[in-house]
């Protein structure tokens, strides 16, 4: 008889949903009011996952998570923090490079308008 047995993995998951306030212009290749200065208060919801628990026992401490973002995008011009066309697809992917562990982010600009970048595993 061949016998087969799933193997299991434990994984870990933590989220922080972060409001921050902030400015940006978009740079686009049609006329578009969003090329003027104008801001935005986003919501950002960060995803973080871990197979094993740090050596406090955490995934990523979550006022990690808030110095990683908040603390570099509140109240900021988002164009000067991130260097690049600060859409929110973009600010999804560079708040995803800032955060240990974190595997996705969703990026709400306004009611009803939400990017996300998450890293597509196998």
């Amino acid at each position: 008889m061949n016998y087969s047995f799933k193997t299991t993995h434990k994984v870990y998951y933590v989220t922080k949903q972060i409001e921050i306030s902030g400015a940006h212009r978009l740079e686009l290749d049609y006329p578009s009011k969003c090329a003027q200065l104008h801001g935005h208060n986003w919501h950002i919801t960060i995803y973080c996952k871990a197979r094993e628990l740090d050596r406090n026992g955490m995934v990523v401490d979550f006022s990690k998570i808030k110095a990683c973002i908040t603390d570099r995008l509140d109240h900021q011009i988002i164009n000067d923090v991130i260097g690049y066309n600060p859409t929110a697809e973009n600010i999804a992917y560079w708040c995803q490079q800032q955060v240990p562990n974190c595997y996705r982010v969703d990026v709400q600009e306004t009611v009803g308008n939400t990017a996300t970048y998450e890293i597509d595993e196998p």
